[in-house]
């Protein structure tokens, strides 16, 4: 039994906008498939990156805001 039915799949992909998520591959891939990087990580104990991980993935590549101003908005779009 699939999670999302297909046509709520299919809705929603048409929306995404191509161009970003190809930006924000070329960041992911520029960062996590970096020899050096990769190497820290193998290195570091799970429980050692697990906040780093998550910063390095939400907020440098996705561009999330962590503890935001209230009634401010982040611009994923950069």
């Amino acid at each position: 039994m699939a999670l999302f039915q297909q046509s709520v799949l299919k809705k929603h992909i048409e929306t995404l906008n191509n161009a970003m998520i190809s930006q924000k591959w070329e960041k992911f891939q520029a960062h996590f498939l970096n020899a050096t990087i990769q190497q820290n990580i193998r290195k570091s104990k799970e429980e050692q990156y697990q906040e780093g991980f998550f910063r390095d993935l939400f907020v440098q590549i996705l561009r999330y805001t962590l503890n935001p101003e209230p009634n401010s908005l982040t611009d994923l779009s950069t």
